[in-house]
C-alpha cells in the first residue's frame, strides 16, 4: 500500500535500504569502501570541497546499486523465465553500477593522492596536478576506445574475443606508461615483457586472433604514447 505520511515513507525507503544491503554483497561492500573513505578523509584532515567530492563519490556509488537492485527486482517480478531483453536491462543497469565505480575511483585518486603522495613528498593540494595523472586518463581512454571499437564490430562477448583485444591494449598502455613515466627502464621492460605474455595468452586460449591482439596492442600503445606526447 502507499504510505500516507512522510515517515510512513521515510520508514519505507529505510527498509527497502536494509533489504538491498542484506541481499545484495555488492552494495555491503559499497558501504565498507564508504565507511574506508570517510576513514581517511577525517585521518587526512581533508578540506570542506574534498570531503564534498568524496561523499559525493561514494553516494552516487551507493545509488546506482540500488538503482540496479531495484531493476533486477521488477525484472525479476515481470519475469523468471530468460528473455533477451530482461538480460539487457540487468546487464545495462549493472554497467551504470561500473561506469559510477570508475569514476568514483577516479574522483578518490584525485582527492586523496594529494594527501597520501605527499608524504613522501610535496604538500597536498586539491588545485595541484596529481601523480600519474596521464597514465591514468590515457589508460582510461584506451578502455573507452576499446568499448566503442567493440560495440562497432559487434562479435565476441565481453571478456571473451572482439575487435580489438581489450587485455592487449590494457596491457600495452600499462607498458607504455611504464616505459615513460617510471622513471626505470628495466622495470619497463619487465612490464613491457608481462605485456607481451598477456597477449599471447589470448592466442594460445584461442580467444582472440592475431589481428586483433596486434591491433588492442598498437591501440594501447598508440593512445598512450600520443598522452605523454601531447600533454607531458
Amino acid at each position: 500500500m502507499k504510505p500516507t505520511s512522510w515517515l510512513e515513507s521515510l520508514n519505507c525507503a529505510i527498509e527497502g535500504i536494509l533489504w538491498a544491503a542484506r541481499s545484495e554483497r555488492h552494495i555491503r561492500y559499497h558501504f565498507c569502501a564508504a565507511l574506508a573513505v570517510l576513514f581517511l578523509a577525517l585521518f587526512f584532515k581533508i578540506s570542506a570541497l574534498e570531503f564534498f567530492l568524496l561523499v559525493l563519490a561514494a553516494v552516487l556509488v551507493i545509488f546506482a546499486e540500488l538503482m540496479n537492485t531495484a531493476i533486477e527486482a521488477v525484472v525479476d517480478l515481470v519475469t523468471t523465465e530468460y528473455h533477451e531483453l530482461a538480460k539487457l536491462a540487468k546487464d545495462v543497469a549493472a554497467g551504470a553500477v561500473l561506469v559510477t565505480s570508475v569514476g568514483a575511483m577516479v574522483l578518490g585518486y584525485l582527492v586523496l593522492s594529494g594527501h597520501i603522495f605527499p608524504l613522501f613528498d610535496s604538500e597536498p593540494t586539491l588545485g595541484k596536478e596529481p601523480q600519474g595523472t596521464i597514465p591514468v586518463a590515457a589508460l582510461l581512454m584506451v578502455i573507452i576506445l576499446v568499448v566503442l571499437l567493440k560495440a562497432r564490430f559487434g562479435h565476441g562477448r565481453p571478456l571473451h574475443g572482439g575487435m580489438p583485444s581489450g587485455h592487449a591494449a590494457v596491457a600495452f598502455s600499462i607498458a607504455t606508461s611504464a616505459l615513460l613515466f617510471g622513471g626505470n627502464f628495466l622495470i619497463g621492460l619487465l612490464v613491457l615483457l608481462l605485456a607481451v605474455l598477456v597477449s599471447q595468452s589470448r592466442l594460445l586460449m584461442r580467444i582472440h586472433s592475431p589481428r586483433e591482439v596486434f591491433l588492442g596492442a598498437l591501440l594501447g600503445t598508440v593512445v598512450t604514447l600520443l598522452s605523454y606526447l601531447l600533454f607531458a
